[in-house]
């Protein structure tokens, strides 16, 4: 997976091997070898390729496109969790992976916004009350 990724990423980003190699400290063979899977790098080099492509480490070492309906590997932060069928009332089943990263636990009240254009989106109660109270008050940081 890992060297998969790497190839991935750096033709997304148009880099060649020794773009990364001259980014990274190391020689284009080394890059190479990677790719290949020959070798993996160390701990900090993982973590300056994460830093390079803006993805998180776990997703260099361990995204499968395949699970993710094909699509490559999201930018840090960014998730694709799948496909979810809607029942005969309506109701999904939120991924695993998704409850657990956003920390949805059984009996929370989740805000399910829509944009006829873009879709719907779904937060937690609390996330979207505590911005309207920022908004309400003045606080909103614009980025």
């Amino acid at each position: 997976m890992f060297h998969d990724n790497l190839i991935t990423l750096r033709k997304m980003k148009n880099m060649t091997q020794e773009d990364i190699a001259d980014i990274v400290g190391v020689s284009r063979q080394s890059v190479a070898k990677w790719e290949t899977g020959e070798t993996v790098p160390d701990l900090d080099k993982c973590k300056k390729l994460a830093e390079i492509f803006e993805v998180s480490l776990d997703d260099l070492a361990n995204y499968k496109s395949e699970d993710s309906m094909g699509m490559p590997l999201p930018p840090k932060g960014k998730h694709l969790f799948g496909m979810v069928t809607v029942g005969d009332k309506g109701q999904i089943v939120i991924p695993a992976k998704a409850r657990k990263i956003f920390e949805i636990s059984p009996g929370d009240q989740l805000v399910v916004l829509g944009d006829e254009r873009q879709g719907l989106a779904i937060m937690k109660s609390e996330s979207i009350l505590a911005f309207a109270n920022a908004v309400r008050n003045g606080t909103v940081v614009q980025e």
